[in-house]
């Protein structure tokens, strides 16, 4: 699928307010980016590249997660920092992937990624909690390059 037609299907603002809600409740941040034209790599080094080049790594508690897609080429990835994978595995992240693979296979684009995020907040939530004010560290809206 051409990225100009995959992003033309997604509800742009309700993947941001679905990043802003799950955020709400974590000191976690949540980023989407989607990969422009051909991918020629593995997705997921690919996305751990990106989440290194877009300062993800940097947040203080180092609870930071890319969802990246690569629209074109019908792959995505999904990657959490140290502290996050630490405390989740393996498994939690088969687990996002898997429920977000059988909606993207079903054309359900934005509806995929709302799900990804939600299953990721409630995990940030659970082990990271919003304990004080609210400080956004990442901006929540979808990276486009």
């Amino acid at each position: 699928m051409r990225t100009r037609e995959f992003l033309s299907k997604l509800e742009h603002g309700r993947i941001v307010s679905a990043i802003r809600e799950a955020e709400s409740k974590t000191s976690g941040e949540i980023r989407v980016y989607i990969q422009r034209g051909k991918l020629n790599a593995d997705p997921l080094i690919v996305a751990q590249k990106k989440f290194q080049r877009l300062g993800m790594s940097k947040t203080r508690e180092r609870n930071a997660v890319l969802i990246f897609l690569a629209p074109r080429a019908h792959k995505f990835a999904v990657v959490g920092d140290k502290a996050i994978h630490e405390r989740c595995g393996e498994q939690f992240w088969q687990h996002v992937v898997s429920g977000m693979r059988t909606h993207f296979q079903n054309e359900k684009f934005s509806h995929a990624i709302v799900e990804g995020i939600g299953e990721i907040g409630k995990l940030l939530a659970a082990h990271f909690p919003r304990i004080s004010a609210p400080s956004n560290e990442l901006p929540d809206e979808i990276v486009e390059s």
